[in-house]
């Protein structure tokens, strides 16, 4: 979910943490948990600073360690430690057990998304990626910021978020039924489907797809059960190619290879040098697809440049990649 999504998760929690009498009947507690609960819903993210690093680095680590199974161990402790240092008065197991709601809560509701996590390493380093909600979903967000908005009005919070996650709970109910129903479509209107990979939008009944079978991509749009297809590219395979092994060392390609599990490739001779680009289906916008890793090799094979990340013209992208127009 969104930076905004975790941080109101972690005070309903703070508010639903009043459920449990020890935190109810001691303020010391109870401040301790809020703190807790709105640091753990956000630790996960905290890799989101190897953006300034590079895209390749973060591509290939965001919601990766961060959100493991030994890190969803770590960060309660962590955590629960530096508070406990701080306010000693606050009871340390119920500290602990709330804080760790948190953090898991957080890793749990991610891989709800078409973006998804590792959240099984180090069993696996697969992807977990359910993409049932919207990285930013208007109703969780919503209903989230209602229940705090009335606990400041003084309703019982407790009351307010078992209420609201109960009506959440429903809604995750409802929304993997609507996902078994657009994939149940797309396979009608694509016969021979190996491999569909649905991306909700903030729009409740629009989804984004991208379709495998054997010979062919397919790019759609799912709209209220309606399936629209709106680009079909061939499925070639990977050629033997002294251009493509080369441009594959590269830290921007590697990285996007490692995450993006739909593409099309191209390779192209451009002037004086190659240029190698692969092309995620998965994020269709306005006739374009913003996310890519291109690689510019001279004619001896030597990278000279190269790119991974979202952009939205190909003029950005030369810029990028310090390529002047052709």
């Amino acid at each position: 979910m969104d930076t905004g999504t975790h941080f109101v998760m972690g005070m309903a929690l703070g508010g639903l943490a009043t459920i449990d009498p020890v935190v109810a009947d001691n303020a010391f507690t109870a401040q301790a948990v809020m703190l807790g609960t709105i640091i753990g819903s956000q630790a996960p993210d905290i890799d989101t600073v190897l953006k300034l690093r590079n895209n390749a680095v973060y591509i290939r680590n965001h919601r990766g360690i961060t959100h493991s199974i030994p890190a969803v161990l770590l960060w309660p402790l962590l955590i629960t430690g530096v508070l406990y240092t701080f306010m000693p008065e606050a009871n340390l197991l119920h500290l602990w057990i709330w804080t760790f709601i948190a953090v898991f809560l957080h890793v749990f509701v991610d891989i709800f998304n078409a973006y998804g996590t590792q959240a099984l390493r180090p069993i696996t380093p697969r992807w977990v990626a359910l993409g049932v909600i919207n990285t930013f979903d208007p109703f969780i967000f919503g209903i989230h910021v209602a229940g705090l908005i009335l606990w400041g009005f003084g309703s019982d919070p407790a009351l307010t978020f078992v209420i609201i996650y109960v009506f959440i709970m429903a809604y995750y109910v409802i929304r993997f039924r609507e996902h078994y129903k657009v994939k149940k479509a797309v396979k009608l209107h694509i016969p021979g489907a190996r491999k569909i990979v649905l991306s909700p939008t903030m729009n409740y009944h629009r989804w984004k797809v991208a379709v495998t079978t054997k010979n062919c991509y397919y790019v759609a749009m799912a709209y209220n059960g309606y399936v629209t297809v709106l680009d079909k590219f061939d499925r070639t395979p990977l050629p033997e190619s002294e251009i493509l092994d080369a441009a594959k060392h590269d830290k921007n390609l590697s990285a996007f290879l490692s995450f993006s599990p739909v593409y099309r490739w191209e390779i192209t001779e451009v002037k004086d040098h190659h240029e190698v680009r692969f092309i995620d289906l998965r994020y269709r916008s306005n006739g374009f697809y913003p996310f890519v890793a291109v690689v510019k090799l001279d004619q001896n094979l030597k990278i000279i440049s190269s790119y991974t990340g979202w952009i939205f013209s190909e003029e950005k992208l030369r810029k990028r990649m310090k390529v002047l127009p052709e």
